[in-house]
């Protein structure tokens, strides 16, 4: 099936969008029927998030049962990971700068720092419990809670909650715009700052579930439930592309090297590249992945896939 293009009246939902039944997730992968493609590296427990920092050249894994980050060499895939045990399971892992991440944990909201190099590592609690955050303008940081809310935390530590918000998984900084991806309301939604209150809204098809900005300044969406990606431009808001995708799309990373979005799909346990240098994506690559892949991560220098199992098999490795 060709990619389409869509204008944006009819995708504006405003202020107040008709929600979806409800907010969409992974689907239930199958037994695998082909081996997984690459390398595996052992986790012992699901995954919940992945980051490959191309400073150090090291995979870093968040598992949980007990909660704890693994760093793993990539240039080493047979040396053991160093662990590194955590307050809480950890829903996401963002760099702070080259060399260290952050793992965001809503559980005991706090964050962990760690520092890839030394190994050291620094608990910060949180005034309010985080899932996702993002920069926005005049160094704010926005947040999504726990409870899908969302929050502004000024440089000077206020914070100021944003109203009409339920079900934000995911905020993004794009064209020095935030914008909330709602899967309660399927909904990509800007996040006026100065006056701490919802934007433009446009639907976001009947189940949106991650995002990311490329460098184009587009916000790249996997639609879950009907199987699609779209993708958003910053300015003007507009819904550019819908292109099918069969087989449950879920995870989501950006190659900003090489242009290509890294998706996985979670009802064929499969691994998908698309070009998306040229307007509508292109698949490029597809590899079998391991089951139930609800993570994936890339390593922006060598273009390394690391894909993360959340039935506990472990995480692939993959050199297109």
């Amino acid at each position: 099936m060709a990619g389409c293009s869509f204008g944006v009246a009819e995708e504006i939902v405003g202020d107040d969008p008709v929600p979806v039944s409800a907010a969409a997730g992974p689907a239930d992968s199958p037994v695998r029927q082909d081996s997984p493609a690459g390398d595996i590296v052992e986790a012992g427990a699901p995954v919940t998030a992945l980051l490959a920092d191309p400073e150090t050249a090291t995979l870093v894994a968040a598992v949980a049962d007990p909660p704890r980050l693994l760093l793993q060499d990539l240039d080493d895939l047979e040396a053991t990971p160093h662990e590194i045990d955590l307050p809480g399971t950890a829903a996401r892992l963002e760099s702070a700068q080259a060399g260290t991440v952050q793992a965001l944990i809503p559980d005991a909201g706090a964050l962990v720092e760690v520092d890839l190099a030394s190994g050291d590592t620094e608990e910060i609690a949180l005034a309010e419990a985080a899932v996702s955050t993002t920069e926005g303008a005049e160094e704010a940081t926005v947040i999504a809670h726990p409870d899908g809310s969302v929050g502004i935390i000024e440089a000077d530590g206020e914070h100021r909650e944003v109203p009409g918000f339920d079900g934000t998984t995911t905020v993004v900084t794009a064209g020095g715009i935030v914008y909330a991806l709602d899967r309660v309301q399927s909904s990509l939604v800007e996040v006026d700052l100065d006056e701490t209150r919802r934007g433009l809204a446009l639907r976001a098809g009947e189940g949106a579930t991650n995002a990311v900005v490329d460098r184009f300044d587009r916000i790249i969406v996997t639609e879950t439930r009907s199987g699609e990606l779209l993708v958003f431009s910053a300015d003007p808001f507009l819904l550019r592309q819908r292109h099918p995708v069969p087989g449950g799309p879920y995870a989501l990373a950006y190659d900003e090297q090489r242009d290509l979005a890294w998706v996985t799909l979670t009802e064929t346990n499969e691994l998908v590249g698309f070009d998306i240098a040229a307007g509508d994506p292109v698949e490029k690559h597809r590899f079998p992945s391991v089951q139930q892949p609800n993570s994936v991560a890339i390593d922006q220098d060598t273009g390394t896939v690391v894909v993360g199992s959340a039935t506990g098999e472990g995480i692939q490795v993959v050199h297109p």
